[in-house]
């Protein structure tokens, strides 16, 4: 693929909307969209600009809503079971809700700490109805979420350009994510350099200048086959802050968990971006695939050992039932979900809302 080491691909001031397609087509214009103006180097531009995408976030739940529906006739079952409850069938419902939250992914600790506490309730007379047993249990998850998923809001520093890695295993949806997150930022007037950090995979760069195209990014791709991506990643870092960028989106390649020389690449990438811009990067999201359920907690370990992972981005869990592992890996990692990717359309990667993400699982 012949690159050079600065290839831009940028449209400046230009939005598409995006139809519910998974990777956009390139060669395709539109009009440009009005948007406010904004600079990092305002006061709390940062932390702003993080609570504005999150608060912005809470008016999409119909999305979230749509998104968690195979887990939510996981969890159907709980209604009818809570229905005509009454205290003589109290072991027998809590059996069969023990067995929903499992089926559901939320995992044998989680799901018996869960069930006990229900039943504790139940039998000291705090719960007297279905009605109250539902409450409690929403109650009980949204506690656990709340606990250990405080910093939902990307943490950007006080600086720019704000540097965000993206790793992940091959087939997590990365480079996607990467791209529908670009379009969250420019469309509060961000300006944008992406990174194309993903060097092994041929496609890869190819995909990533499809999103800069049509987000109206600029991009900053290897010079050659054999560049390696800590290169790219300072160059771009570089570029962002002799140039003034807001964000700069670091895009890498896909690597198991279990191979170690390419999680050892990520620690130069995390070191290679520090060296310019001092305590870069401010974020590093593992993107993780919600279809695998709780066989991501072996690969969030890892990555998180080695490269000290400040985010989660939960993927495709609009095709799972296992919606419960959000609960799980927040529960036994304590990283908080920063977005979960709920369909195919840009808008899909929402901020994760702890209570917008209670309320789609248990209707």
């Amino acid at each position: 693929m012949a690159t050079s080491s600065t290839h831009l691909s940028f449209l400046a001031g230009r939005l598409s909307p995006f139809s519910s397609e998974r990777i956009p087509q390139r060669g395709e214009f539109h009009p440009p969209v009005n948007r406010f103006r904004c600079s990092a180097g305002k006061s709390g531009f940062f932390t702003r600009l993080g609570r504005l995408i999150k608060e912005k976030a809470k008016s999409d739940v119909e999305k979230v809503f749509s998104g968690f529906s195979k887990t939510r006739e996981n969890l159907a079952v709980i209604d009818e079971l809570l229905l005509f409850w009454n205290l003589a069938e109290t072991d027998r419902v809590l059996d069969e809700l023990e067995e929903a939250l499992l089926v559901s992914d939320f995992g044998p600790k989680i799901t018996v700490r869960i069930v006990e506490k229900l039943r504790e309730d139940i039998l000291s007379g705090k719960l007297k109805s279905g009605s109250e047993i539902k409450d409690a249990l929403k109650g009980s998850v949204l506690e656990m979420l709340a606990m250990k998923n405080s910093k939902t809001e990307l943490q950007m520093g006080f600086r720019k350009p704000a540097v965000i890695m993206i790793v992940g295993v091959n087939g997590g949806g990365k480079t996607t994510s990467l791209g529908k997150l670009a379009h969250r930022f420019k469309k509060e007037g961000t300006k944008v350099l992406m990174a194309a950090g993903d060097t092994f995979r041929a496609a890869a760069s190819d995909q990533l200048e499809i999103w800069a195209e049509r987000t109206g990014c600029e991009i900053v791709v290897a010079e050659g086959e054999k560049t390696k991506a800590a290169t790219v990643l300072s160059k771009a870092v570089k570029r962002g802050k002799e140039e003034g960028y807001d964000v700069v989106l670091c895009d890498t390649s896909g690597r198991l968990h279990t191979n170690y020389s390419l999680m050892e690449e990520l620690i130069a990438c995390k070191k290679a971006v520090g060296k310019v811009v001092s305590g870069a990067p401010n974020e590093i999201l593992l993107v993780l695939d919600g279809n695998t359920g709780l066989n991501m907690l072996p690969q969030a370990r890892e990555f998180n050992e080695v490269v000290g992972i400040t985010g989660l981005i939960l993927t495709k869990l609009d095709g799972s039932a296992r919606g419960g592992c959000v609960v799980s890996v927040v529960e036994e990692l304590g990283i908080p979900v920063k977005f979960i990717g709920v369909g195919e359309a840009v808008e899909d990667l929402q901020p994760f809302d702890p209570e917008a993400f209670v309320n789609a699982i248990f209707s």
